[in-house]
């Protein structure tokens, strides 16, 4: 997999859990518990002596796993990683030796950051993506936003004190690539081994970080004549008419179509953050998409339908 693959497939994915796990006896039991809830990645820091071999036995039994390495601060740190199996590393500052290290072997490597001096050095190096960390303190949101501004270019993996009270906020910033947390693979869970409850925090998360909401809800008329009678109706409850070409808004809520359009009723419209990010978890849920209803916006995806109907409605996600 190359550089770009990989980030695509952070991007897609949308969260790295952050494992600390001291007996690498549960190793295999953590990784199929993440697996189950959906989230088939992650970064196993070397803050433990367990590490090295959580690393080989995950990566022995889940060879598909997207398995890396995190708290990696020196090329030998870096070289062990890789030998005993992970496909990248993560670090918690910018150490030159070890970017060079995994440059010159072809590793994915993605050194954290925290001001616009380290940015500058990673860009020097060829990195394009960094990890803001530690997030939250480093000024969170607000300076992610800042520093979108001279460094249009970067994209930034964050960890540090994201939870699922600022999911959100972290998931709707443009240039967050993906985002790194340990709330659903805290230690003590991984301690008693309470799989479940770690596959239930996975899937949580993955839901959340969609903020999937209903838009609107759009009605099926012959024509546009019928539209505008039922508009009408509608009005009288108080709701504006605003027409457009091919259908008539009632507020935000009721779109009503001009012709049958797709969907045997109708269609319902979903809001997410991220319109590509909701395509590769639908897909994940076994929906298809109808890429013939693709629109785009500044080069990303802004409306797309599924091709399955849900209780005879058509559904298409809208990128909030």
């Amino acid at each position: 997999m190359t550089n770009d693959e990989l980030f695509t497939y952070f991007h897609d994915l949308g969260i790295v859990p952050v494992v600390k796990i001291d007996d690498a006896n549960k190793a295999e039991g953590l990784a199929k518990a993440m697996i189950d809830g959906g989230l088939p990645c992650a970064e196993v820091t070397f803050r433990t002596d367990a590490a090295e071999e959580a690393i080989r036995r995950i990566s022995a039994k889940y060879p598909d796993m997207m398995l890396g390495a995190g708290t990696v601060i020196n090329p030998e740190l870096a070289e062990k990683a890789v030998n005993a199996g992970a496909k990248f590393i993560v670090s918690p500052g910018l150490n030159p030796d070890t970017v060079k290290w995994c440059l010159d072997h072809n590793v994915p490597v993605v050194p954290g950051v925290a001001t616009p001096s380290d940015i500058e050095k990673g860009l020097s190096l060829g990195l394009k993506v960094l990890k803001f960390f530690p997030a939250e303190s480093s000024g969170g949101v607000k300076m992610l936003k800042d520093l979108g501004g001279p460094f249009p270019q970067v994209k930034f993996m964050t960890t540090g004190g994201i939870s699922p009270d600022n999911l959100a906020d972290y998931a709707k910033t443009p240039n967050v690539l993906a985002i790194g947390g340990s709330w659903m693979v805290k230690a003590d869970l991984i301690e008693s081994e309470n799989w479940a409850e770690i596959t239930r925090l996975c899937q949580e998360a993955v839901i959340k970080l969609q903020g999937l909401q209903l838009a609107h809800v759009g009605i099926n008329l012959p024509d546009s004549d019928a539209a505008m009678n039922v508009a009408t109706d509608f009005a009288k409850l108080g709701l504006a008419i605003k027409e457009g070409n091919s259908s008539i808004f009632m507020n935000k809520e009721i779109e009503l179509m001009k012709t049958n359009y797709l969907g045997k009723n109708g269609h319902l419209a979903f809001k997410c953050y991220d319109a590509e990010r909701t395509i590769f978890f639908l897909k994940s849920k076994g929906f298809t998409i109808n890429e013939d209803t693709i629109k785009m916006e500044k080069g990303k995806i802004k409306v797309c339908y599924i091709n399955e109907e849900i209780g005879g409605f058509a559904c298409h996600i809208v990128k909030a």
